[in-house]
């Protein structure tokens, strides 16, 4: 490792400032905005050209050889889940089981479930007109229905794998993904309520929005019958129940161990739920085989840009690791009294507050936190993922997308949506953090 590690510390500070000056003011795109700053930082710390070149390409492939599979499989389940109509079917059953007095829950809920397979935008999509139905026939703030759903869909997209972000964490990270699921659901369940439930109501009281005057109930799916409510149910929660018996059979001599290990790892899980998804949601309604691979072959094509971004990401961390930084600034963590939960927390966040998306956010502080934190004792990378992942997953203001999306759907100002949407997005990340340090405590 070079002798001057103060200097590797001012290096790394002045990369981050680059990649942020090439993705802000230049307008770079964040993959190619990042695979400039890992060869700058490479080559100012004294690396050879040709090591600065294969760090990069191992980094690059070391992030992708798990997440590319876990990414792609969780698309093609989220993309038959759309168009089937399962998520508005499930949606519609859960409004009816609640009842119209706590109408608000059911959509809590079925933000939480609709959420776990599908992207932020397009659980909007799903969900935004029952919300708008059911503010009319209720007279209520928009506000009242809107910021559960929101609050539901949008930690989940920032907590749980596969989604991108956490999945890429998670990998960076080296930490199990079987626990990053379900501390991940751990920590969403009350921050979601958190954030949309008390925050939401507190404020609808005080700010009323009325349905945008497009509203209207969309039928989504294809036309063909919903699937049953039982089998949705069962295809969102098939990957997670798999994985969990793989993380209880590696605790515990059960019986076929061994198989239960098998069909629990990620990779299994997700290609036995997407072989089913394809079939109860696409050629048992009706759907034939050709229009099924293309609908699956679809779903693959908005990840060019996610994968290239994560596995920039992962050049990044590797560069940080090769230089030697990461081992200097761990040295000091080590030997200071700052968590290094917080120091996650905290990039991720001021990621976040510059350059609006989240994923973008906790994949570039993941590259940054990730050789300093690991391998610190008495710290597990599943809990330093979620204290990231929580700090990235705040402060949507007008440079993310999401806000935008919310500012239109939701009828609302620029003003109302800071006021309702990025104040939720901040209190359900605070509450988010709370939980990460009590696991941490507990589990310590």
């Amino acid at each position: 490792m070079p002798a001057n590690g103060n200097y590797l510390i001012l290096l790394t500070t002045a990369s981050i400032a680059l990649l942020l000056v090439l993705i802000l003011a230049v307008k770079l795109h964040a993959f190619l905005a990042m695979l400039l700053t890992s060869m700058a930082l490479g080559l100012a710390a004294g690396m050879p050209p040709d090591k600065v070149l294969k760090s990069i390409q191992a980094g690059f492939g070391d992030a992708l050889g798990f997440i590319a599979v876990v990414v792609g499989l969780g698309a093609m389940i989220g993309r038959f889940l759309e168009q089937s109509g399962g998520g508005r079917a499930l949606a519609d059953w859960l409004l009816l089981k609640f009842g119209k007095d706590r109408a608000a829950w059911a959509l809590l809920v079925a933000g939480f479930l609709v959420g776990l397979p599908l992207f932020f935008e397009v659980g909007v999509v799903i969900m935004a007109p029952l919300v708008w139905s059911v503010a009319k026939e209720t007279r209520r703030s928009l506000l009242y229905y809107a910021l559960p759903t929101l609050s539901a869909l949008t930690i989940v997209h920032s907590l749980v794998p596969p989604h991108p972000a956490p999945a890429a964490a998670s990998q960076l990270f080296g930490a199990d993904l079987g626990h990053t699921i379900l501390y991940g659901i751990a920590v969403s369940i009350p921050s979601g309520i958190a954030g949309g439930m008390f925050y939401g109501r507190w404020i609808a009281k005080r700010i009323h929005i009325d349905p945008p005057d497009f509203a209207a109930l969309d039928k989504s799916g294809d036309g063909l019958p919903a699937p049953s409510i039982p089998m949705v149910v069962l295809l969102l929660l098939l990957p997670v129940l798999l994985i969990f018996g793989a993380t209880l059979a590696n605790l515990y001599n059960v019986p076929f161990r061994g198989a239960a290990v098998f069909l629990g790892h990620p990779f299994t899980a997700l290609a036995i739920t997407a072989l089913i998804a394809i079939y109860v949601f696409g050629t048992r309604r009706g759907v034939s085989r050709a229009q099924a691979a293309r609908m699956a072959g679809e779903s693959l094509a908005p990840m060019g840009a996610l994968l290239c971004i994560m596995g920039a990401g992962g050049a990044f961390k590797q560069i940080i690791v090769d230089s030697g930084v990461g081992a200097y600034a761990g040295r000091m963590l080590l030997t200071s009294s700052i968590s290094p939960l917080l120091v996650a927390f905290v990039i991720a966040m001021a990621m976040r507050l510059a350059q609006g998306s989240a994923t973008v956010a906790i994949i570039t502080a993941a590259g940054i936190v990730a050789p300093i934190v690991k391998g610190i004792p008495g710290y597990s990378p599943d809990i330093l993922v979620l204290a990231l992942c929580c700090g990235g997953s705040g402060f949507s203001h007008v440079s993310d997308s999401g806000f935008w999306m919310v500012n239109q759907y939701f009828n609302m100002s620029v003003s109302q949506t800071l006021k309702t949407w990025t104040a939720m997005k901040v209190v359900s990340m605070f509450v988010g953090l709370a939980l990460v340090l009590l696991l941490q405590a507990l589990l310590r």
